[in-house]
């Protein structure tokens, strides 16, 4: 198996992935990082002259994987392994199309991206993006009513997704006295009931939630899920948090409705495009607090990610099921 190639796209995949392809395959790595202009731009060229003869693309970034490169790397592709939850970058459709193995890291950042979640919730019910610039300017506003924000105890809290992150969330906040928890999606799920959350269709989430967790992958049904219209039906007091990916978000609508305070506060990990622009309008409102896409940036996280999808890359190619297999 030593002769079959595999291509890693970014230069910063953890070590602990990069051991176990090395023991089984010859392994070629970008020189560049696959993220941001560098990856857009020097990374692109440099992934079309390696390609060509791999037998499977490692995929670290959020980057679309591109017909281009399809066609670059041959017949011989067996599996594209991301190493994200999410794959909406990887074209499905064209993988599917020409039987190529899909496979990503679900549940290994689970844990990671629920700390984030839990994170943001805090940050901009407590108002941290007005507090902090308070620090920054060296002018606190004193006094007894100055700036105050939002408690999690006794709120309802909507879960737009109660997959393994989801689920991980509401674990987190047993500890602060969530009076209600409530969750939508395409059925029921069983894991629900022990942990008190109730199934609702949309419409009642939005219209009774005081905070609203997007935790869904993108497809065509939930691009823009949140808009004009979805975001009126929310409590003036709503807070919006996603940790899911951007498009999920309409940020047209979203900076309308923060502007005119038609709902509270909102807390992204995630934004379109990433990074977002230092002087994109979002970033000029007090109610909205934005991170870099850092839900699984912990060491022990990326390196679960790097070895599950380095064992999926092991398994697609020794002729064993995929451990978590999008296409197989």
């Amino acid at each position: 198996m030593t002769n079959l190639k595999v291509l890693v796209s970014s230069n910063d995949f953890p070590d602990s992935g990069l051991q176990i392809l090395r023991e089984h395959f010859t392994v070629v790595q970008s020189p560049y990082s696959h993220f941001g202009e560098e990856g857009a731009t020097q990374n692109k060229e440099e992934l079309l002259k390696l390609i060509p003869g791999s037998s499977a693309l490692v995929w670290v970034t959020h980057h679309p994987l591109t017909k281009e490169l399809l066609d670059k790397a041959g017949p011989q592709l067996k599996i594209v392994a991301t190493a994200s939850a999410g794959y909406n970058h990887a074209n499905v459709e064209e993988l599917k199309a020409r039987g190529i193995k899909l496979s990503n890291t679900p549940n290994v950042l689970s844990s990671a991206v629920a700390e984030i979640a839990v994170s943001l919730m805090l940050a901009t019910a407590r108002r941290f993006t007005e507090n902090l610039d308070q620090v920054r300017r060296g002018e606190w506003e004193a006094g007894f009513v100055k700036v105050l924000g939002q408690d999690i105890r006794g709120s309802t809290v909507g879960v737009i997704g109660l997959g393994g992150i989801g689920q991980a969330v509401v674990k987190r906040l047993a500890g602060f006295e969530v009076a209600k928890f409530l969750y939508t999606g395409h059925r029921e799920k069983p894991e629900a009931k022990a942990l008190g959350a109730e199934f609702v269709n949309l419409d009642d989430l939005l219209t009774k939630s005081d905070f609203i967790l997007l935790a869904v992958p993108l497809t065509s049904e939930t691009r823009h899920m949140i808009n004009s219209t979805t975001l009126g039906k929310m409590k003036s007091n709503a807070i919006l948090i996603n940790v899911g990916r951007g498009d999920l978000v309409d940020q047209e609508a979203l900076y309308d409705a923060l502007k005119s305070k038609k709902i509270y506060a909102a807390g992204l990990d995630v934004t379109t495009p990433e990074p977002l622009p230092k002087d994109h309008k979002l970033l000029t409102l007090p109610n909205i607090f934005v991170l870099p896409h850092i839900g699984s940036a912990t060491v022990r996280t990326r390196n679960d990610m790097a070895v599950l999808t380095s064992n999926n890359v092991v398994n697609a190619l020794t002729g064993k099921p995929l451990i978590t297999p999008i296409l197989e």
